[in-house]
């Protein structure tokens, strides 16, 4: 495999993939079809979020058996098949390992309400106050973080939907179980690890009020998080150089990413954090609309590109997951320059420091969902906050604008393959509706246009392999003050590499002279990939709108 900081990740939702049996269900099988187009993309670790055994309260992050496959999407026959076959192709399959909670369908927690003390330990069980739950918490899905048990008489907590409990990570028996469960899907040929959430596991010794927020003070990058995480690597080997680990890390700090990742700390390969990524949500929630902050943009990833170079930490880069609106809905153009300003985004992300990530369908430049009802959503917060916002008497038609924006349903219509019937992804009715664009864009249509995103995704992740200042290189801010462009320098071993971004819809000219290059002539600068015929001149450049273009000069 690649080294991974030459490596280009991409994530697989396995449900909206592609379902080859007609059940509407996205399946392994779907994924093992597809292996030829993932690797024309030219990516080498396929990322698949959860497909074990769950109820699918909350689309598989409440997982009920680490170690079985949930029927709706295959068997363990299949995904064998799927390692192999990814294998021959130099691909590797990353998992996507749930250890904040469980589902309440797990057999710990079952035995747990059945009164057995070992397994009560496994959750975090607390006593009420009058009750009332033991602290003012909050879910991150909206209401309490409590849930109360009659037959225990005590709450368990649960950080996210009440169907998801969470893990008591003081207990050494969970640890213990978790290595089992890395260990065996290492056996099996797994070659990296995505953790969910995982700078959540460690909560306080004791449990109190928030007066100041929702509690997430008191267990965001928590007291042990870091010794836990050692222990878990050290103990299962997930720091061999071929094995790819990266963090979900949320509402975290520069200062602990880099904890996280600098090497010496063997914790983590890499880390996501998602505070670019926050940027429109008004007095930071993100159920209030405003237009996405660009300055702040700026300035978050300047400084996380800066501050984890300086302390050797290493990010992963992205626009796009499961949880998050498409990007070129959220921050380019899709009615005017969609494929302008999916190109724009592309480079701003793939010549960064970093480990880059494409979700599904973002090569293709698909959209938001756009989905009208409450009958075509599937997504749990989604619904939650529908009736928390209904609840707190915002009209329906404004309710649904924000759903439009901000659901996690946005990014879980179904794959785009074709322009037939349900896009092709399946010869059944799906899971849940496919957008109504799927005739104009669609991985077909992409793959027959040499001009189309996806072959300049696919130019994007050769450069990386190619060039070594883009895997290696230290990061520089450029135009900092500027209004409407993104850019930053590259340098490694005599190398300079210039990116520049328009994220507006208006032409942009740069003068050479504001670049902070070793001498102003553009002339010297050799263009690696350009979205449009960007007119560079020796002492300036213009990007048309939503331009963007890569410069070398060896």
């Amino acid at each position: 495999m690649n080294d991974f900081r030459k490596s280009c990740v991409y994530q697989i939702y396995p449900k909206s993939f592609r379902d080859t049996t007609g059940n509407g269900v996205g399946d392994l099988n779907g994924v093992t079809e597809k292996l030829d187009y993932l690797k024309k993309l030219g990516v080498d670790y396929l990322w698949l979020t959860p497909f074990f055994v769950s109820p699918q309260n909350d689309n598989g992050y409440d997982i009920a058996d680490y170690y079985h496959i949930d029927p709706l999407f295959g068997t363990m026959e299949d995904l064998d098949r799927l390692i192999k076959e990814a294998a021959d192709r130099d691909m590797g399959l990353m998992f996507d390992m749930v250890f904040n909670h469980t589902s309440t369908r797990h057999e710990w927690f079952a035995r747990a309400l059945k009164g057995e003390k070992e397994y009560q330990d496994y959750y975090i069980f607390r006593k009420g106050k009058k009750g009332v739950p033991p602290t003012n918490w909050q879910s991150k899905f909206g209401g309490s973080a409590w849930e109360y048990v009659e037959e225990l008489g005590q709450y368990y907590l649960h950080l996210f939907d009440r169907t998801q409990a969470d893990l008591n990570w003081e207990n050494p028996k969970v640890r213990e179980e978790i290595r089992k469960v890395l260990l065996y899907w290492k056996k099996k040929g797994i070659r990296g690890f995505r953790f969910d959430v995982i700078n959540l596991i460690s909560k306080p010794a004791y449990f109190e009020d928030d007066d100041e927020g929702d509690g997430r003070r008191f267990y965001t990058d928590g007291p042990r998080v870091h010794e836990y995480l050692k222990e878990m690597v050290k103990e299962t080997g997930l720091y061999e150089d071929d094995i790819i680990t990266v963090g979900e890390m949320s509402s975290t700090t520069i200062h602990h990413c880099i904890q996280y990742t600098n090497p010496q700390e063997q914790q983590l390969k890499m880390c996501f954090n998602f505070h670019h990524l926050k940027v429109d949500y008004k007095n930071g929630d993100k159920w209030s609309l405003m237009p996405y902050d660009f300055m702040g943009l700026k300035k978050i990833f300047h400084t996380w590109q800066t501050g984890m170079a300086e302390g050797s930490g290493w990010n992963a880069v992205f626009w796009c997951n499961h949880d998050q609106p498409r990007a070129v809905s959220r921050f380019g153009d899709e009615a005017r320059y969609r494929k302008q300003s999916a190109k724009m985004l592309a480079t701003a992300i793939h010549g960064m420091r970093g480990t880059p990530y494409i979700y599904q369908g973002e090569e293709l430049g698909m959209t938001n969902a756009g989905f009208t009802s409450t009958d075509q959503y599937r997504d749990v917060e989604s619904l939650h906050y529908f009736d928390i916002l209904k609840e707190s008497g915002m009209e329906e038609a404004r309710i649904y604008e924000v759903l439009r924006q901000r659901s996690r349903d946005n990014s879980r219509t179904p794959m785009q393959w074709s322009d037939q019937e349900y896009a092709g992804f399946t010869n059944g009715v799906p899971w849940i509706e496919v957008n109504r664009n799927y005739k104009e864009i669609n991985a077909e249509e992409c793959l027959e246009d040499s001009d189309s995103i996806f072959y300049y995704y696919q130019k994007l992740v050769g450069l990386r392999k190619e060039y070594d200042v883009i895997s290696e290189g230290g990061y520089e801010p450029v135009l900092e003050d500027h209004e409407a462009v993104f850019a930053y320098k590259r340098t490694y071993g005599g190398d300079t590499l210039l990116v520049l971004t328009n994220f507006t819809d208006r032409s942009q000219t740069i003068a050479a002279a504001d670049l902070k290059l070793p001498d102003e002539d553009l002339t010297k600068y050799r263009t690696l990939i350009a979205n449009d015929g960007a007119e560079r001149e020796s002492k300036k450049i213009r990007l048309s709108p939503y331009g963007a273009i890569m410069l070398i000069r060896e």
